[in-house]
């Protein structure tokens, strides 16, 4: 496995988590909550790569950009679940 793949996923992993201390209702919403961290900083380093935007890298992980998108998943996705 790559460290950068690994990495990423620890950091939507952890977005998830810090975002389900601030918003989480039952402890089964750090699962769907870490969840979507991690399918939104995904999809913000595939958004990002294909535009080709480089704000601050970390190898090839666009962390601003990535961030952005992971954060605006989790808000969505407490949205969704309301």
């Amino acid at each position: 496995m790559s460290p950068y793949f690994l990495l990423s996923i620890l950091i939507g992993g952890a977005y998830g988590a810090a975002f389900h201390t601030w918003q989480g209702k039952s402890s089964k919403d750090i699962f769907y909550y870490s969840f979507a961290g991690i399918v939104g900083f995904s999809l913000g380093q595939v958004i990002a790569s294909f535009l080709g935007w480089q704000i601050f890298l970390i190898g090839p992980l666009r962390i601003v950009e990535a961030s952005l998108c992971c954060w605006l998943v989790l808000f969505i996705a407490r949205w969704l679940r309301v």
